[in-house]
């Protein structure tokens, strides 16, 4: 009872923080916290996760099997020790926190057979099964996320399998196929079962990864003359059948969609086309802001502020090819809130959407 008190008051607070004209300090900086999902060292709740829960109210957190420098055990040991981690950051957090996680399957699962799990078959060999087989292995992977108290996916991949030279999409064998009605059937069975056992689906790579040369963990990534219109056809069709609630951006560069920007990056990307002329509802989360393809050719200061004002509500560091604490980060945002370089009305914009889906999930 206790706990539902505190649960109504903090959503009473929140919503007048969102309603008020004139706010603190720390009470724009717990905003600005919620808008950001981290990745973080060590298999246990530390000091310095409690302190961003405690201090800027930590959107969410990334996990990790292994360092991806060093390739030694990061997040994941096992399942007891993921279960309980994931319980104590939700248990000593007052709202709920996004507890996130890439386990689309195949070459791309944290939780593997090396740390105690077993493994999904990637998007090319399930899309080799029956609906009702695929529907099985995807019912088995959301049951199994919902024990480990993970409540949001960055699955399943809607990327075309359109270039069979792409190393980061195609030859990873993340694509379902390079025709957009059998990459949306199967991705509906994927995002239903997470939906089912209350797991939030983030779509990606918007506006489509599968036509590319090169890998934007890497380095630039220019797709303006390999990409394909159709490649928007699954968020098209998806967002037409209300099963979308979060979109992932891509670091990819199309000069025919922004002569100047990246997706992340893109005013034009995100909120023309994305909010705009697909008439997406939902939260647009980045990409990790590390990845090379931006962090060579932008500061952080210019990757926050640019990846804000296009529309994306959620900025992703997942700590693996950088490092950014969530000071850091937070101040930055701030400072730039002062300086009138973004408006606070954006970061309440994206309290409210995060609010909304928060809800649905676990």
């Amino acid at each position: 009872m206790v706990q539902l008190f505190k649960t109504i008051a903090l959503i009473l607070l929140l919503f007048s923080c969102l309603n008020a004209n004139n706010l603190n300090e720390q009470e724009i900086k717990k905003l600005i916290g919620r808008t950001i999902i981290i990745g973080f060292e060590g298999q246990t709740l530390n000091s310095s996760l409690k302190e961003n829960i405690d201090k800027y109210n930590l959107g969410g957190v990334i996990l990790f099997n292994k360092d991806y420098k060093t390739k030694k055990k990061k997040n994941i040991l096992n399942p007891n020790q993921l279960k309980k981690l994931n319980s104590n950051i939700q248990n000593y957090s007052k709202y709920k926190m996004f507890i996130s996680i890439d386990q689309e399957g195949g070459k791309v699962s944290r939780l593997n057979p090396n740390n105690g799990f077993f493994l999904t078959p990637s998007a090319k060999d399930i899309s080799s099964k029956d609906i009702n087989q695929a529907k099985k292995e995807y019912q088995k992977l959301a049951y199994n996320l919902k024990k480990m108290k993970i409540n949001l996916n960055f699955a399943p991949v809607v990327d075309l399998n359109i270039n069979p030279n792409n190393k980061v999409i195609v030859q990873l064998e993340r694509s379902y196929s390079k025709d957009p009605s059998e990459v949306v059937k199967y991705a509906s069975v994927f995002i239903e079962e997470q939906n089912r056992y209350g797991i939030g689906s983030v779509i990606k790579h918007f506006p489509g990864h599968g036509s590319s040369n090169a890998d934007s963990h890497k380095g630039f990534v220019d797709i303006t003359n390999t990409w394909k219109k159709k490649e928007l056809n699954p968020y098209k069709q998806l967002i037409k059948d209300n099963k979308v609630d979060f979109i992932m951006t891509a670091h990819v560069f199309n000069k025919k969609l922004d002569k100047e920007y990246p997706a992340t990056l893109s005013y034009k990307i995100n909120t023309k086309i994305l909010r705009e002329k697909l008439k997406f509802k939902g939260v647009i989360i980045s990409d990790d802001l590390q990845m090379k393809a931006i962090s060579e050719h932008y500061s952080l200061r210019e990757r926050i502020k640019l990846s804000i004002n296009a529309g994306v509500n959620i900025l992703l560091f997942g700590n693996q090819l950088d490092k950014n604490d969530l000071k850091t980060i937070v101040d930055t945002i701030y400072n730039l809130i002062e300086q009138k370089e973004i408006k606070l009305s954006k970061i309440i914009e994206s309290n409210k959407l995060i609010k909304n889906f928060t809800d649905k999930i676990q």
